[in-house]
């Protein structure tokens, strides 16, 4: 060009944008695309979402059903089998692995009960992150409750199997091979499969209906738990405390290659306190929301907190701990030892029947963050037509499919400790989301304040950071591995549908 123009000498260059052509031009549009790109990654989606025809789930809830959805939720597999796996990483002090991560929980559900009266919305920490942050961190964190709800529901459904696998073995002559997975040399987990099968029908009936149902499994599993304590705390010796801590505070790699200490045991323990954020999830069906959620979080919590420290004194108080570490039945084995094989088998039985509860609430939980990424245009917007009866029936059955097959073929061995990673992450955005709209909105309508929100967040995000790298270390890679192939996802398919794009 500049050969061409009589001026366009080296003494006399040629105005730079003449010089350059269309590069100013094309870098100007590079910097808008880049700017738009930017904009995509981080739009937020309204804090009161519209609602369209035919995508509103029905308010049936009362704060009653939400607290029996958290309780039930909350205890489960973790006191009925972790506790056993807690005392052999921590000793004794597993009742101080408890009262941290209940306290790191806690600390976490005040922020959801501030986020959830703030935007009663379907999706707890996905939708939070989505209006609050932005969108590519609300689809991870979407993705990653994807994978703690997916594994909770199919490990406590290959836990109940392994409580009904030997009546249903003695009672109805069904051999093993059909209720083990591959990984235990089985041909497939039968009543695992069964198990979500049913809790799935529960909830295709209508989300009412099974909570009720819920509400009364709850009360079977907290009466079995309480006749532990009233057994347990008679033989109670203090002796059973010495040494209180025999493998230090912090996580470390014992001589037999097993990570051990106070926090590696909370990282795991960590496991038998979440399931108040699928109350969260409930936000549209709420009766009251600013008066029913902040109950039933707050409220389950601190149910379920009192619940565990009692259990976990009674039993390290009654026996040895090293009796019942890494007993796949922890208190049932204490029973036995104490001499009460009756109490042992109603607490068996009670497994068998209240299990189911565990199974429903994170059920529940996956199918409506599920209903409301799908609802966001990030997954197929198909998925998220409800019934008459307002359930989300196709988004329950896909669900159904998924999380049956992990439990009926799938090892899942290691990767059970990703439902905690999942967890970790979506306490710490919600915490963080929590002080942000502190200092963005501190007028805004909040029907729930957290007390001391810097000190509470403070905790809950460190606290939940601490204890993700306090996980195994293959954890933390499964972890990132999940969410590169769901960035994937993101960037091929999820940005470019968004409703809000």
């Amino acid at each position: 060009m500049a050969a061409s123009h009589p001026k366009a000498t080296a003494r006399f260059p040629l105005p730079r944008p003449l010089r350059y052509g269309m590069v100013p031009l094309q870098a100007a549009q590079s910097k808008r695309g880049a700017h738009r790109m930017t904009d995509s990654l981080f739009r937020r989606k309204p804090i009161v979402p519209e609602q369209q025809e035919g995508h509103q789930l029905a308010r049936t809830l009362g704060w009653p059903h939400l607290i029996a959805l958290g309780v039930g939720a909350i205890v489960g597999t973790g006191i009925l089998t972790l506790i056993g796996v807690g005392a052999d990483k921590a000793g004794p002090a597993v009742i101080l692995s408890f009262g941290i991560a209940g306290l790191i929980c806690a600390c976490a559900a005040l922020a959801y009960a501030e986020m959830a009266t703030m935007i009663p919305a379907s999706g707890s920490a996905y939708t939070y992150s989505y209006v609050v942050i932005g969108e590519l961190l609300a689809w991870v964190i979407g993705w990653s409750l994807i994978l703690e709800y997916s594994l909770v529901v199919s490990a406590v459904a290959v836990g109940w199997s392994g409580y009904a696998a030997p009546l249903l073995q003695a009672w109805a002559g069904v051999p093993m091979a059909l209720m083990q997975g591959p990984e235990l040399g089985g041909i497939v987990n039968l009543p695992a499969i069964a198990i979500i099968a049913v809790v799935a029908g529960l909830l295709l009936v209508g989300t009412r209906e099974s909570a009720t149902l819920n509400a009364a499994l709850v009360l079977v599993k907290i009466v079995a738990l309480v006749v532990f304590v009233a057994v347990a705390l008679p033989a109670f010796d203090a002796a059973n405390f010495e040494p209180f801590s025999p493998y230090g505070f912090a996580k470390h790699m014992g001589p037999d290659g097993v990570e051990r200490g106070v926090m590696a045991a909370a990282a795991i323990i960590f496991f038998a306190f979440y399931g108040f954020d699928a109350i969260a999830t409930a936000a549209e069906e709420a009766k009251n929301p600013d008066r029913d959620l902040k109950i039933g979080i707050v409220g389950s919590m601190i149910a379920c907190v009192a619940i565990y420290i009692a259990v976990a004194v009674a039993a390290v108080g009654a026996i040895a701990y090293t009796k019942f570490a890494n007993s796949p039945e922890p208190l049932a084995l204490i029973l036995r030892e104490l001499g009460s094989p009756r109490a042992a088998q109603y607490l068996a039985v009670s497994a068998i029947i209240a299990l189911p509860t565990v199974i429903l609430a994170f059920f529940y939980g996956q199918s409506r963050i599920f209903f409301t990424m799908a609802r966001d245009g990030l997954l197929p917007a198909g998925l998220a037509k409800l019934s008459s009866r307002g359930t989300p029936v196709r988004i329950t059955i896909f669900t159904a499919l998924v999380v049956a097959v992990l439990a009926g073929f799938i090892p899942l061995g290691e990767l059970a400790a990703l439902a905690n990673a999942g967890t970790l992450a979506a306490f710490t955005a919600v915490s963080i989301c929590m002080l942000i709209m502190r200092r963005r909105a501190p007028d805004a309508p909040r029907t729930f304040r957290a007390p001391l929100p810097w000190v509470v967040g403070g905790i809950a995000v460190l606290g939940c950071i601490y204890l993700f790298f306090s996980l195994p270390m293959q954890t933390q890679l499964w972890f990132l591995v999940w969410n590169i192939g769901g960035l994937v996802v993101y960037f091929l398919y999820a940005r470019r549908h968004a409703a809000i794009g």
